[in-house]
């Protein structure tokens, strides 16, 4: 048996980080912004001048997370005030983010990719994912 799964383009990633880094410029804010497929693979990335070094890494890592775990990463941080357990395993495992600013996307009931935005303040972050993917007509909840 052969599996298929739909996934975001490059060129799309592409354009999902340029829209969030501009929408960062109007705003004053330095971040950095990550696209990955949906298996979290990097397709497409950007560190504004102004933003540390690690806040690519965080980028990166929200966007594993919101793509793998196919859930936004402001919805584990929420969670986790709850669950000692959800707390203990992500504090466990590597690349698992829970900062808010990590978005699946999501086409026709599909997650075919995950996008992160770090180095603001969280719904900062989201506001800039989220305006991206607007912007080129992707979701990001199921």
């Amino acid at each position: 048996m052969i599996v298929t799964r739909p996934m975001i383009s490059s060129e799309t990633a592409l354009r999902l980080v340029q829209g969030a880094v501009a929408e960062a410029k109007r705003n004053g804010w330095s971040v950095a912004v990550c696209v990955v497929d949906p298996h979290g693979q990097v397709l497409a990335a950007a560190r504004m001048d102004h933003a540390t070094p690690p806040i690519l890494e965080f980028a990166q890592d929200k966007a594993f997370t919101a793509a793998t775990m196919r859930r936004a990463t402001a919805a584990f941080s929420e969670r986790m005030h709850s669950s000692p357990a959800l707390k203990l395993g992500f504090s466990n495992r590597a690349r698992l983010m829970v900062w808010g600013g990590g978005l699946p996307i999501t086409h026709e009931g599909s997650v075919v990719g995950g996008i992160g935005v770090s180095g603001a303040q969280d719904f900062e972050d989201i506001a800039c994912a989220e305006l991206a993917l607007r912007a080129e007509g992707l979701g990001w909840e199921l």
